[in-house]
């Protein structure tokens, strides 16, 4: 990567501990303007539901099943962007206007590029998400992201997974979440 890149070790919700993960860390960094994000999740995957790979397409509500994500802000801005990343190589991408709020589908110049390996003991997924055309990220000097994970276990009950959690219920909307600061230049 041509940035330094950031390892991270994302943490389960008090209240959805996901009895089959023992743990799931996260590198991050830029490389010409592709931000790249790789997962690898150590613990029991055959008790887990993990989608089979397809030819991946846009999907929405991937959330509600196994995938990892990446939320993104310029520093110092409200707006964010959402991106979802499935085992099966479906992704998603939404932007917000602030917390929450005026969701759109974000334009994306080129789909994400995903690759995705499983063995008994991990489950990986890599995204290479290109910056072009999402200006407020690619022109941002500094960017702030939440990498986070929803897995679901073979009784479909769903663990959430993030560097920071916010108290109360899981919300990886919530900007303090947003816990890793990256360097774009």
């Amino acid at each position: 990567m041509a940035t330094a890149a950031h390892r991270a070790l994302l943490l389960a919700h008090p209240d959805t501990p996901g009895e089959w993960v023992w743990s799931i860390a996260a590198d991050v960094g830029l490389e010409a303007g592709t931000l790249v994000c790789h997962y690898a999740l150590q613990g029991e995957v055959g008790r887990l539901r993990v989608p089979a790979v397809r030819a991946g397409r846009r999907a929405d509500e991937l959330w509600q099943h196994t995938c990892f994500e990446v939320f993104a802000a310029a520093a110092g801005s409200e707006d964010y962007y959402e991106f979802n990343f499935s085992p099966s190589l479906d992704w998603a991408a939404y932007h917000f206007r602030g917390y929450r709020a005026g969701m759109t589908p974000a334009s994306l110049a080129r789909a994400p590029g995903l690759t995705s390996r499983r063995t008994a003991g991990r489950l990986e997924l890599t995204a290479h998400l290109h910056l072009e055309g999402l200006a407020a990220l690619a022109r941002a000097p500094r960017l702030r992201l939440g990498l986070t994970a929803v897995i679901e276990d073979e009784g479909g009950t769903l663990s959430y997974w993030a560097l920071r959690h916010a108290p109360g219920n899981p919300d990886f909307h919530d900007p303090g979440g947003f816990a890793l600061e990256i360097e774009t230049a």
